[in-house]
């Protein structure tokens, strides 16, 4: 019989924490915890398994599942002396979801599970304390009633804040049990009126209930936008938790918190966290109340009056803290924690590995090396390499004056500028239209996911350090300010205002979440320093990986930033770009609009001694490593003009009339250019334009060589070709001008000649083409597109839906299709090196700085992969994380 069910609690459990995908993270978490032994609630965990088999089976569960939960819930009364739904002794559940990686708020919860209008009764004389038992009440009938019967979450605010106001009462904490016996009576009417049946009795309806709900939530919105963004499959499932209740809001001497082993902002090493007096755990994740300090120094750093946990309640923070040692010391890495205090006893409802920021991944991973908890391979391992995105980008310029609208909580570092808009829906599509957003609300719910990835950061005027806008935006690496309380936002006005200055939707604010301020209008910014824990990782990454790094660059600026971060060359320097300056657009243009040879070869003799000071440039920043140079790429009607304001200054400058320039762009109009007349084609037909391009590559190399005396190492890359016919008519004419420019200077220059495989066919016959190409680098966008048949341009409008629909797992522009695109380069590779052993191989598409593509480049044994410049360190991790996960080909295309 299949086990569906696992106990822990009590000292022990059915479960480890090496069993997450069967018991989900929190399942193993508790599991672990119980072992370790702990103070963990009973309870039991649902397997992820029957997830799995409820959403294959028509959303049915196993049949030997109820008898097993029935079993579990008696071991549960069994250890707690307690009855479910009994009038006199009640028990109590939570019922929570826990898939095996975090997913933040984006499922569903149950708390108070088990209370009817006789078990709160009961729960009122066992408690001593009628006023805590209503409390929790209606907490249930709210929490069931929107997750489980599906009703607004506003019907039952609306009747709570109402009854406030007619009270004149402001804090929850400051109601009587006489008031929630009004409230719960009048959540009731709400559940009625808007699910159409009484709320449920039943202790055990109610619980199927839940437990249905918790699976089902795994296929909402919130959660399939999560798994989405995060890579996350969707075949994983959800386990559901069921654990005996333990009470925060029983009291002053009750209290619920969140808290980290190390700050998950920076990665110093110091306790984290926070808490709320007399409240259950949802209280402080939601961000509804703003929660307090653990520690003294946590209150003193962020200016706050509440008193810390360390001073009303020193004993359990002495507890905790040794339960924050004995968890890191056994997961050796930083834990997210969750705990509960009942009458001053300290409970733990969950351990999880933290999510952090990029800058305290590198600070935690350091500090382990340095305290010997791990090594310097596993360091690296640790990292998530996109993660780095996050150093890499402009920071706040600290001698730039700003003027400061508002504080809030630090709550996830850096800094970013963009419209105020406060719905996430907006901030999703005007991000789309490319527009910068800062998504401002009183306080996010897993509802915003969408929008709170979509935006440049994160403000709320609610919540604390570890609320939802906290970890969410931290684990997405979006700066966020959080608990901004002299804020005060009006969603119907659009518009927020504090210290009598008011801000309206669609204007400018910075945010800053490493101080917390908000600041009107866009502050300047200056680049980040990568040096310390950046510095040292990167260091030990390229100590272990195989592949080297290069850039695509064609611009100084780009050349510069490549070598900032680490780039061991140039792969791809697309010369077109370099056409398309102003000062040299009309050249270009004179070339086109030339009727024969003649006229061609005048315009561009006026743009060698441009693209020969373009390279030199770019071979005196890269200081003798190899630059790879593509011949002219695109059609030639990109250079034409496109308004009438072009078409008039281009008549101005070729002495040609509108109306021939018209013409010359209608003859060389192509109907699919991206198949049409490019590439080596342009070269084949157009010879002249290659010989000036190729005159220009060693001119400059001569030019840099007898400035520094220091090698320079162009590799000319000839691209689009078709058949071996092609590479060796244009190989020949390389090789003669570069015979002419040597012979001419008197210098050496080495060099080699390649070509892109960006081709199905070309990837065919590879074979044939290696015996005079010299190199190959894998064009992966052409070649993505040439092998599905898309269009990179147009695919985005139907892409989303595939993935949606399980028909890609990825978007194959993003990340490289293995078995389709990657059958090739593993084809290509094979037979190229086959016909010229040693053949260079590099790959100068997109896919160059996807970690995932990467891990396929080392597989397949390429040379080199290369990427946009600010991508050079995610390549860098992400080939030393290949390295050490196996051997180059041990994987197979």
């Amino acid at each position: 019989m299949t086990k569906w069910v696992y106990s822990f609690g009590d000292g022990a459990a059915e479960g480890r924490a090496d069993m997450k995908d069967l018991l989900g993270g929190k399942g193993a978490g508790l599991a672990e915890m119980s072992n370790l032994g702990l103070p963990v609630p009973p309870g039991f965990t649902i397997t992820t398994e029957v997830c799995t088999y409820y959403y294959a089976h028509g959303k049915s569960y196993p049949t030997e599942l109820r008898d097993q939960v029935v079993e579990g819930l008696a071991a549960l009364e069994r250890s707690l002396g307690a009855r479910f739904g009994d009038a006199d002794n009640p028990l109590l559940v939570s019922v929570r979801s826990g898939a095996r990686v975090s997913m933040p708020g984006m499922m569903d919860t149950v708390l108070n599970l088990g209370l009817n209008e006789q078990a709160v009764a009961g729960l009122a004389r066992k408690s001593g304390d009628e006023r805590f038992a209503y409390d929790s009440y209606r907490r249930f009938i709210q929490m069931y009633g929107q997750v489980v019967l599906g009703i607004d979450h506003h019907h039952f605010e609306e009747l709570l804040e109402s009854h406030k106001f007619d009270n004149n009462i402001s804090l929850d904490t400051d109601l009587s049990a006489a008031d929630w016996k009004t409230i719960v009576s009048g959540f009731k009417d709400v559940v009625a009126q808007e699910h159409g049946h009484p709320f449920p009795e039943d202790p055990e309806q109610q619980l199927w209930g839940a437990i249905g709900a918790v699976f089902g939530s795994w296929t909402n919105p919130r959660a399939v936008t999560y798994r989405r963004l995060h890579d996350i499959p969707a075949d994983w499932g959800t386990a559901v938790n069921v654990q005996a209740m333990v009470f925060g809001n029983m009291g002053a001497d009750c209290a619920t918190g969140v808290a980290f082993t190390r700050n998950p902002s920076t990665g110093e090493n110091e306790f984290y966290g926070e808490y709320l007096v007399n409240a259950q755990g949802e209280d402080v994740v939601a961000g509804i109340r703003t929660p307090q300090h653990l520690t003294i120094a946590g209150k003193e750093a962020n200016n706050s009056a509440q008193p810390a946990m360390e001073e009303v309640m020193p004993d359990v923070l002495a507890e905790l803290c040794k339960v924050r040692r004995t968890l890191e010391d056994h997961y050796r890495d930083m834990q997210d924690i969750e705990f509960t205090v009942q009458r001053s006893k300290l409970w733990m409802l969950q351990t999880r590995t933290g999510k952090r920021t990029a800058q305290a991944a590198l600070k935690i991973a350091v500090s382990l090396v340095e305290e010997r908890v791990i090594d310097r391979n596993e360091a690296v391992r640790r990292i998530e390499p996109a993660s780095l995105d996050q150093l890499l980008h402009p920071r706040l310029d600290p001698k730039a004056k700003k003027t400061v609208l508002a504080r809030g909580l630090p709550a996830s570092p850096g800094a970013a500028s963009g419209k105020v808009i406060f719905s996430a829906d907006e901030a999703e599509a005007l991000a789309a239209r490319g527009e910068a957003v800062i998504l401002v609300r009183i306080e996010t719910s897993p509802e915003d996911i969408h929008g709170m990835h979509a935006a440049r950061g994160v403000l709320t005027t609610r919540g604390g350090m570890t609320s939802h806008a906290a970890v969410v935006a931290r684990g997405m690496g979006r700066p966020c300010v959080a608990g901004a309380g002299d804020l005060r936002v009006d969603y119907e006005a659009r518009a927020m205002a504090a210290r009598n200055v008011l801000v309206k939707a669609g204007e400018i604010v910075t945010i800053d979440g490493s101080t917390g301020e908000v600041m009107l209008g866009e502050v300047p910014t200056i680049q980040p320093e990568l040096s310390g824990d950046f510095a040292t990782l990167m260091g030990w990454a390229d100590a272990v990986r195989r592949l080297k790094v290069r850039a695509n660059a064609e611009t100084a600026i780009d050349a510069r930033t490549a070598v900032r971060f680490g780039a061991q060359g140039i792969g791809l320097s697309r010369t077109e770009h370099m056409f398309f300056e102003a000062d040299r657009i009309g050249a270009m243009r004179r070339v086109i609009m030339a009727e024969d040879e003649t006229g061609r070869r005048a315009g561009l003799a006026e743009l060698l001694p441009i693209q020969r000071e373009d390279f030199a440039e770019i071979f005196r920043i890269m200081k003798g490593l190899p630059v790879t140079i593509r011949l002219l790429d695109p059609p030639l009607h990109e250079f034409l003009p496109k308004t009438e304001a072009e078409f008039s200054e281009m008549a101005r400058i070729t002495g040609r009339d509108v109306a021939t320039i018209r013409h010359r762009a209608l003859a060389l109009h192509e109907t699919n250019p991206m198949l049409g007349h490019r590439g080596c084609r342009l070269g084949i037909t157009y010879p002249e334009i290659y010989e000036m391009q190729v005159a220009a590559i060693f001119e400059a190399a001569v030019v840099v060589i007898k400035e520094s005396g220091e090698t320079v190492e162009p590799e000319i890359m000839v691209p689009l070709i078709a058949t071996k016919k092609e590479f060796d008519i244009l190989k020949s004419m390389i090789d003669r001008i570069s015979t002419e420019v040597i012979e001419r200077e008197g210098v050496s220059v080495p060099y080699l000649v390649g070509t892109m495989i960006e081709l199905p066919r070309a990837a065919l016959l590879a074979g044939e083409i290696a015996q005079t190409a010299e190199f190959f680098s894998f064009g992966t966008n052409d070649l993505t597109q040439t092998v599905f048949g898309l269009s990179r341009d147009d695919a985005a409008s139907f892409v989303g839906a595939y993935q949606k629909l399980g028909i890609f797992e990825h978007d194959p522009f993003v990340s490289l299709d293995v078995n389709g695109v990657g059958q090739l380069v593993h084809i290509a590779a094979e037979r190229g090196r086959a016909a010229r052993p040693g053949l260079k191989l590099g790959i100068c598409g997109e896919h160059g700085g996807d970690p995932a593509s990467i891990v396929f480049c080392h597989s397949v044994g390429l040379d080199y992969v290369s990427c946009s410049p600010y991508r050079v360190p995610i390549a860098r991790l992400a080939a030393a994380q290949a390295a050490l996960s196996g051997p180059s080909g041990s994987a197979t295309a």
